[in-house]
């Protein structure tokens, strides 16, 4: 197309371009959605096999038109994705994405506002600022805390972690590192069912995996707050310097919330830094009968949670808070001098520039399709959508407890745990637990290739189990009804195929 001025651009379009390529995509897109629970869960592929889908590995030399590239696009990324959108996905903690947050996204990336600065985003900023404060009341967080939003949990606990270290190393962390020479090690306390996160905060940020101590658990999968208060003790007597208690309100394998009220008095009589990681579970604070422990995220000095999790915002929607917004700002504000914007000030009218509360400069526009959720289905809409997911997990475990062949573990949250046992072993105390592992393993990598029910794995007292996450606004209890004899059914051909090998 060629623009004012004479200036030809390949990658122009012309609004009547624009908008007949445009229609024809969300044509193709509405149907999709209209019949999405009748496809496959996931592709039934090898990666060869999609690979070769793209065709020639060499970048294109000329160009090709916009409508026919659109075109090609919706079909291989239709027809050959694993859909966290389907009423049968039930694997990991991925969301069902709403419509309204899928046209935000394409609204974000037209205007494509940078919102790490005030001035390159004016009202980008404040509608992130304002889904912040949103975001803070729904967990009965003070909303006039610090935060921003993230491309998800792992970098939302970062910046928590980097805040707390900032704020309880006893030196300088930003100028003298994490470690400097005859000042002791600072040391992180999590339990073992931690999302990995933190193994990559503790490297990525300078103390070193070895700085990391797994307190151990309770039958229900909680952090032992006893063994912590031990832990701590101990380390301090050793030389060590406590930094940091990051508890989980929504464990990965198990949907477990550690007790945060306990484990928020260990960290005022000790001086630590009071974090959660709620990327999965903190939501659920909204619901009524909702474990009470949630209630801690009130305590926290930081908390994560993840908005493309139980908002069900598309992906990327991390978010970070902090109670102390000033060591935020201290732990990631620098102003160099080619940086010429307007800064905080200490009035109502002041500017906010997130590059002052992040580890990121240039950010996109990730709070457009969380304030328009938020704004679509309101707080009552969330309490219901999330209570509705808790109550399709119970339902889950209690038709598995009914099932001959299925065996429930662990409940908590919207996570049902359980596993297939042929008949003949049920009930069998001296059956081969090595063999109900092997089996189980392979139940899951058939029923995540068959396209019926895409399901993931927990591993809870040392046994293999198949693991159900209702985060999908789309799922019925037709859905979950089918589940356990869909699992049986494969159960019973892969365990007569193990026994004819």
């Amino acid at each position: 197309m060629k623009a004012p001025g004479g200036r030809q651009a390949p990658l122009e379009m012309t609004g009547e371009e624009f908008r007949a390529a445009g229609h024809a995509v969300v044509d193709r897109l509405a149907d999709f959605l209209a019949t999405q629970s009748a496809r496959p869960v996931a592709p039934s592929l090898s990666p060869g096999e999609v690979r070769a889908l793209l065709g020639a590995d060499g970048a294109p030399e000329l160009g090709t038109a916009a409508g026919p590239l659109l075109e090609e696009a919706a079909r291989l990324l239709l027809d050959n994705s694993t859909l966290s959108g389907h009423p049968r996905f039930l694997a990991y903690v991925v969301s069902s994405p709403s419509p309204i947050g899928a046209l935000a996204d394409l609204m974000a990336a037209i205007v494509n506002p940078n919102v790490g600065a005030w001035d390159l985003a004016p009202i980008a900023t404040e509608i992130e600022a304002q889904s912040v404060r949103w975001i803070a009341e729904m967990l009965g967080y003070p909303s006039d805390c610090g935060g921003l939003l993230t491309s998800g949990g792992n970098m939302a606990n970062f910046v928590g972690f980097l805040a707390a270290r900032r704020a309880r190393a006893p030196w300088d962390v930003r100028v003298e590192g994490a470690g400097p020479r005859g000042a002791g090690r600072l040391a992180v306390y999590t339990s073992a069912e931690t999302h990995t996160w933190v193994h990559k905060a503790a490297d990525l940020f300078g103390l070193g995996t070895g700085s990391i101590r797994w307190v151990s658990t309770d039958d229900a999968q909680r952090m032992d707050v006893d063994a912590l208060r031990r832990q701590i003790r101990e380390d301090r007597a050793s030389g060590w310097l406590p930094m940091l208690v990051a508890a989980t309100a929504g464990t990965v394998s198990t949907g477990a919330v550690d007790p945060l009220p306990r484990i928020a008095a260990v960290c005022r009589e000790e001086g630590l830094w009071f974090h959660v990681d709620g990327a999965y579970g903190g939501f659920a604070a909204v619901v009524p009968g909702a474990p009470e422990d949630l209630r801690g995220l009130a305590l926290a000095d930081s908390v994560a949670v993840d908005p493309h999790k139980w908002l069900y915002a598309p992906l990327e929607a991390g978010c970070a808070l902090v109670r102390d917004r000033e060591l935020l700002r201290g732990a990631f504000e620098y102003r160099p001098i080619y940086y010429h914007l307007r800064e905080e000030g200490e009035t109502k009218d002041e500017a906010i520039n997130y590059y002052q509360f992040g580890p990121q400069n240039s950010r996109g526009f990730r709070a457009l399709k969380v304030w328009l959720g938020l704004r679509q289905a309101g707080q009552s809409g969330y309490r219901r959508m999330i209570a509705d997911d808790i109550a399709l997990a119970r339902s889950l475990y209690a038709e598995v407890q009914r099932h001959p062949e299925l065996e429930a573990f662990t409940l908590g949250l919207s996570v049902t745990t359980f596993r297939y046992v042929p008949a003949e072993l049920a009930g069998n105390p001296s059956r081969d637990e090595e063999y109900l592992d092997r089996l189980n393993t392979e139940i899951l990598t058939r029923l995540q290739r068959g396209g019926e029910v895409y399901l993931s794995n927990a591993v809870v007292r040392g046994r293999f189990l198949l693991r159900s996450c209702v985060v999908n606004f789309r799922t019925t209890a037709e859905d979950i009804a089918a589940v356990p004899e869909i699992v049986a059914r494969v159960g019973r051909q892969v365990h007569q195929d193990l026994k004819g090998a």
